[in-house]
Formats: structure tokens, C-alpha cells, sequence
């Protein structure tokens, strides 16, 4: 059974290039993006993890921590932020997982449990091992996003999905389709309108089932 939205994921400790981490507990209080590649050195994951260096201070302002998972080791994850610098133009400051075991990938369920990683493995050896999850201060997934190994994420769409889901789950909201911060929300369908105009004033009914309405100031 694959790892679900609301689930509680997986507690592990780890080495990094930033040292030993226990999974929970370096999470805290914040939110948090685990996201994962195939291997070091490999073109699209470089400019993946540059994307995600250059947007420290989007995730920092949302408190929300950023961690990558790598199935090569910690010098490996070292000397490869060199090359994420050059590309980025700035480094990239989050640690770095080294899931030369496969328990990680497996855990989330990236990998099957019979998984192993050949001598002179490629990236293809790994491959399922590109996925993004969005986890909650609760220690839940709420989002999770795999993609295959010839396109590039969106790290812009992922910033979007954090801001929807931290405004959703702070006002009890829904949000429309390419909805970013500042637009209208959703009323969900619970919410009577007497219930609805108590809490936000005015509010446009599009549809019986579709409200939408200005968070408060």
C-alpha cells in the first residue's frame, strides 16, 4: 500500500551532507518538502535542485524547510552542490539525504521493497525516484507529485500548491484552479450562506455548489 494523503509519513534517521538527521524531529514544527532524484550528476535534477537553492527565501517566509533524497553518497552530495552552484548562481543551502540503502526511496514508496542498485548503476537503475511531498507540521502528506525522469519540475507549482494548502488549512477554504495568493477562495459546500456571510461579508455564487469569496483582511 502507497503512502496517502493524510497519512503519517515515514519516521526515519539519515545521513546528510549536513550530518545525521532524525526525519520527525527535523521537521519540527514546520512544514516540509522532501523531493528526490535518481542520481548526482545528472542534468535535469541539477537544474532541479538549483531551482530549489534560488527559492530559499520563498520557502523560508512560509516556514517551510526543504530536504532532497539522493541514492549516492554524502562526498558525492558534496562535491555536486559545486556544480548546482554554477548552474543556480547560488548554493543550496538544504541538506541532502544519502539513501545509498534504499530505505527512504522505499519507505515513501519511490521503489518497490525488492529494489537494489546494481554495481555501476545508472540513473535508470533509480528512476521512480523522482517525486516531491509536501509534508505538514502534523507530520502528514498532504501533496505528493512524481515525475518522470525527462521533465524538469516546477518548483513555481509546488511554492503554489504550499501557499494553497497553508491557506486552506488556516481558513477552512478550498482553492480554485490556478488560484495563487490574493485571489478569490472557495466557500466549501458545508458552509451555509447565513455561515458563509458571517464570516466573509459578500460573496459571489457562480454555481448553488460554487461560492467564491475575499479571505478577511
Amino acid at each position: 500500500m502507497g503512502l496517502r494523503i493524510n497519512d503519517t509519513v515515514p519516521n526515519f534517521t539519515a545521513e546528510t551532507d549536513q550530518g545525521t538527521i532524525q526525519f520527525h524531529d527535523w521537521i519540527g514544527d514546520s512544514w516540509a518538502i522532501l523531493f528526490s532524484h535518481p542520481k548526482d550528476f545528472t542534468p535535469v535534477c541539477t537544474t532541479e535542485f538549483g531551482a530549489v537553492a534560488q527559492l530559499a527565501d520563498e520557502w523560508d517566509a512560509r516556514g517551510a524547510k526543504v530536504i532532497g533524497v539522493s541514492v549516492d553518497g554524502v562526498e558525492d552530495h558534496k562535491k555536486w552542490k559545486g556544480d548546482i552552484k554554477t548552474v543556480a548562481g547560488k548554493a543550496a543551502g538544504f541538506p541532502i539525504i544519502a539513501d545509498e540503502g534504499l530505505a527512504v526511496s522505499k519507505a515513501f514508496d519511490m521503489l518497490p521493497a525488492e529494489a537494489y542498485l546494481p554495481d555501476g548503476r545508472t540513473p535508470a537503475d533509480s528512476a521512480t525516484v523522482r517525486s516531491v511531498f509536501i509534508i505538514g507540521p502534523d507530520k502528514q502528506l498532504k501533496l505528493s507529485m512524481t515525475y518522470p525522469m525527462t521533465v524538469g519540475r516546477n518548483f513555481a507549482e509546488i511554492l503554489r500548491a504550499l501557499d494553497a494548502l497553508q491557506t486552506a488549512g488556516k481558513h477552512s477554504v478550498a482553492t480554485p484552479a490556478n488560484w495563487t495568493l490574493g485571489e478569490d477562495v472557495i466557500i466549501p459546500a458545508t458552509v451555509s450562506n447565513e455561515d458563509a456571510a458571517a464570516k466573509f461579508g459578500e460573496f459571489d455564487t457562480v454555481l448553488p455548489y460554487l461560492r467564491k469569496a475575499k479571505l478577511p483582511s
